[in-house]
């Protein structure tokens, strides 16, 4: 739970383990006595800690090279036999708040609404402990809580979150990319797709949106040659909550494509090149 609060603060992964690992230094070293409710004190530690992190990371963030995406995380949300149906949705508005469309929305809050959003919006607190968390006053934290979820509501598209569907055509995608079958891409693709691209200038990759389907389309197929170089491999990995494809050169992370589909079609391709944001991939299968 630390982690997740965290890493939706935050949008890295390293970032959100170095901010769990100092909230359980402070709670090593904490009174323990004096702690009525450890896990409210773990939570209040590691909102703080990661509201201080996000104010020092912004200012990187503004001269960071082309667009910045977050980190993408390793999720297993699948269902097992065994939860019921309420854990099934609890589990499906969990990974809806890590999703990626979500994580560029919450770069747009600041640290505090991000924190209200986060902490009510994906993990349920009361408004009361989360003015505790926050040394605010409760009619100030629903102002803030209410600010938030407008905000995100405007600018996120609503996704289809159905796994069998996003894998499906995730799987034409690299059918239609590799070969470069432009039709074939076209169909997949909604009217006003959009591509975004982080590579912070470390590998080649649109620096800024692309956006319409035949752009999009174009731009894919014109990089289908390098894709069947037999150094290249495929393998689709669960990240952010959905179906990602994670392409190898070599067996080391080269590139994630991720998509976000709506209406039976893909509405948002998020493609990631930034070899920083790879490294702890490489150890992931299918």
């Amino acid at each position: 739970m630390l982690l997740g609060v965290a890493y939706r603060m935050l949008g890295r992964v390293a970032d959100a383990e170095d901010v769990v690992q100092e909230a359980w230094l402070r709670w090593s070293a904490a009174d323990r006595g004096q702690v009525r409710e450890p896990r409210g004190y773990l939570v209040r530690v590691t909102t703080r800690l990661a509201i201080d992190r996000l104010r020092q990371l912004r200012s990187r963030r503004e001269t960071y090279v082309g667009t910045w995406l977050p980190e993408p995380l390793v999720t297993d949300l699948a269902p097992s036999a065994a939860r019921d149906e309420r854990d099934g949705a609890e589990r499906a508005v969990l990974a809806e708040s890590v999703s990626l469309a979500v994580m560029v929305v919450l770069e747009s809050l600041s640290p505090l609404e991000r924190a209200v959003f986060v902490l009510r919006e994906a993990f349920g607190f009361p408004y009361a402990q989360i003015a505790e968390t926050l040394e605010r006053g409760e009619p100030a934290v629903r102002q803030m809580a209410s600010r938030a979820r407008r905000h995100v509501e405007e600018r996120r598209t609503r996704f289809e979150v159905d796994p069998k569907l996003q894998r499906d055509l995730t799987e034409r995608f690299l059918k239609a990319s590799v070969e470069g079958d432009l039709e074939g891409l076209l169909s997949l693709l909604a009217p006003d797709a959009r591509l975004l691209s982080d590579s912070a200038g470390k590998a080649k990759a649109p620096r800024r949106t692309i956006l319409g389907a035949d752009k999009v389309a174009r731009f894919l197929a014109a990089i289908a040659p390098q894709a069947r170089d037999a150094a290249f491999g495929f393998r689709f990995l669960e990240l952010n909550g959905g179906p990602a494809l994670l392409i190898t050169f070599g067996g080391a992370p080269d590139t994630l494509f991720a998509a976000e589909v709506a209406e039976g079609r893909i509405q948002s391709l998020y493609l990631i090149r930034n070899p920083d944001k790879l490294a702890h991939l490489a150890s992931e299968g299918d």
